[in-house]
């Protein structure tokens, strides 16, 4: 008994309440960033503008995101960051992965020095928000920590909040707004 209670208890806090929607699991504080998406998005383009680096973020940002479907599977992903501590950032291409997890969608970011893990939740047209924690290659991979926050804070340092859309042709994007270290907006540009 006292064993099945325990995995209960492990259950719970590895999955998200995956009846709830982004809404119930986001802090406030994500909300706002998440509401704010566009506005960060053009600071981080402003800084970024004119740069060695336009070619690339034009690549992923250029058109108009939409319904994102068939995103299950292997992907080639790459961060883009903008604004903040240097006018613009493209790294390389790594691998990325989107999977069923207990009926819910699941990304990851599965190799280089620095990952990100996390559920996507349906948003509207077609769209998802992800909620998702980021970690460095030497450490567990960390859970979003939603309403959870510890100790009273608003927000983590590897919190990530942002917004899923498709792009067609095997081509998809993960837009974070105001990340909450080191840039103005960054994406996650995939391609199959």
């Amino acid at each position: 008994m006292r064993v099945a209670i325990s995995l209960l208890a492990l259950s719970l806090f590895a999955t998200p309440a995956l009846a709830a929607g982004w809404q119930d699991v986001a802090t406030p504080a994500d909300q706002k960033r998440l509401s704010l998406l566009e506005e960060s998005k053009a600071k981080g383009l402003e800084a970024a503008r004119g740069g060695s680096d336009m070619a690339s973020i034009n690549e992923a940002l250029g058109e108009n995101g939409g319904p994102a479907e068939g995103i299950e599977g292997n992907w080639r992903c790459r961060l883009i960051k903008l604004g903040g501590m240097t006018p613009s950032r493209v790294y390389s291409w790594f691998t990325c992965r989107i999977s069923d997890r207990g009926g819910h969608l699941f990304f990851n970011k599965l190799n280089g020095s620095t990952r990100t893990a996390g559920y996507l939740y349906p948003a509207h047209d077609g769209k998802y928000v992800y909620l998702g924690a980021e970690y460095m290659s030497t450490e567990p991979m960390h859970a979003y920590s939603g309403s959870g926050a510890s100790v009273g804070a608003t927000q983590t340092p590897d919190d990530e909040i942002g917004l899923l859309s498709g792009l067609g042709h095997g081509h998809a994007r993960i837009e974070l707004p105001y990340p909450v270290q080191e840039s103005a907006f960054d994406v996650i540009e995939l391609r199959r």
